[in-house]
């Protein structure tokens, strides 16, 4: 069937008319006291809405987003549909009924477009976020299955951009963010020790191995510029690790611009993923500026 032949109903049922395209389906039908029961697998090719509605009565859909969910790379939707009515009801006909079906998946795919994504390419509603630990912008592991559906999700479906929007919460994050600021000191100051023996950097960049770590810390505290507790004689006293740590912890101020950085930081490592291993077009994939309030995660929007 060529749908441009359906655009009137289209027009009313949807908000948009047809402007090309064709339909082929297998059905199984069954007419009983001249009710219409049917099972139908419509085949939509090449589907393209043309002008918005300008019917004050008529559905309105965001059809744009709808067709880029459920194209396939060729211009496919493969969909599954039942209908059915009444051959007596005056409203009753086929081409107004598989319409307003089309209209009903079109308005379950864009209300809940993670949950068709995941259905298809695995995952689920979860799809639209990612995790991460507090203060920090590294992946989890459980972040690689996710971003392989969505990657996968992208590629089959080639309509489809995505935003990524990094988020944080500078009241949860502040003491973990402290603390990552804390290990990037004792990782600079290896970094250093490391140059100036001309040593080669490690490629997955520099780890303050457990053994090292108060030895690192104490050098990092002795030159820090704020007050320490001092001993009779003025001298600053020696402190245990534990007790340096927490006056470096405390002393460590951070500002609103390192909580954006850590939202910026997020999403950037999200899209890297979905870029690198992914292989989705860099420009199909928007970062949107980062959010307070919801802790340690990036959020995904399909458009």
């Amino acid at each position: 069937m060529e749908l441009s032949q359906l655009s009137a109903y289209a027009d009313k049922y949807v908000g948009y008319g047809i402007e090309k395209g064709k339909m082929t389906f297998e059905v199984a039908y069954a007419l009983e006291n001249r009710q219409l029961k049917a099972e139908n697998r419509l085949v939509l090719d090449q589907l393209t809405f043309g002008k918005e509605s300008t019917n004050p009565d008529a559905t309105k859909l965001p059809v744009n987003l709808a067709v880029a969910l459920l194209s396939d790379r060729n211009g496919v939707i493969d969909i599954n549909v039942p209908i059915g009515g009444s051959l007596d009801d005056p409203q009753f006909s086929l081409g107004g009924i598989i319409l307003k079906v089309i209209g009903n998946a079109i308005m379950k795919t864009v209300t809940s477009p993670f949950a068709l994504i995941g259905s298809l390419f695995g995952g689920g509603e979860e799809l639209s976020m990612l995790e991460f630990d507090q203060g920090r912008a590294a992946l989890l592991p459980a972040s690689e299955g996710k971003l392989k559906s969505l990657a996968k999700a992208l590629t089959e479906r080639p309509g489809l951009k995505l935003d990524i929007t990094g988020r944080f919460d500078d009241a949860a994050e502040l003491e973990a963010l402290k603390r990552v600021a804390l290990e990037r000191k004792l990782r600079q100051l290896k970094t250093r020790d490391l140059q100036a023996r001309g040593t080669a950097l490690p490629e997955g960049g520099v780890v303050v191995a457990k053994e090292e770590y108060a030895a690192l810390l104490e050098r990092a505290y002795k030159d820090e510029k704020f007050v320490k507790p001092r001993n009779a004689l003025g001298f600053a006293k020696s402190l245990p690790t534990e007790e340096m740590e927490k006056l470096m912890l405390a002393n460590i101020k951070l500002e609103q611009d390192d909580f954006i950085t850590l939202g910026n930081r997020r999403a950037q490592v999200a899209k890297d993923w979905l870029v690198g291993q992914g292989q989705v077009p860099p420009e199909r994939i928007f970062l949107v500026a980062p959010k307070a309030g919801a802790a340690a995660r990036v959020d995904f929007a399909l458009h």
